[in-house]
């Protein structure tokens, strides 16, 4: 089983987004979170713990990261989607982004 944690600012449609397109796949178990402070659910040292993998919808999502929480990532595999901020919840547009950056970031 491969723990995937998705990341965006809010993690209102973005990650929220991805969480819910992956969380019924075989073999993974998915969360989200943002880097806001005020985000839906930001994110957390239990979550960077917890995560295998880390999936940013941006750049400045992964710097965040490795500015708030260094040493905790030593050894976890982050990529970037390069989502843009233009999308609302299950957009069918971002849904279908998702798919193909998802699949080809986490190699299915």
């Amino acid at each position: 089983m491969t723990n995937v944690l998705f990341i965006c600012s809010s993690n209102q449609w973005r990650s929220s987004t991805a969480e819910t397109l992956w969380q019924q796949r075989a073999g993974l178990k998915v969360r989200s979170a943002g880097t806001d402070r005020d985000a839906r659910h930001p994110v957390s040292v239990n979550d960077i713990q917890w995560a295998d993998v880390i999936l940013v919808m941006e750049a400045k999502h992964k710097s965040r990261l490795c500015d708030d929480f260094d040493g905790l990532l030593r050894g976890k595999r982050i990529s970037v989607l390069g989502v843009p901020r233009d999308y609302r919840y299950m957009d069918p547009e971002l849904v279908a982004i998702l798919e193909n950056s998802v699949s080809s970031a986490l190699a299915l």
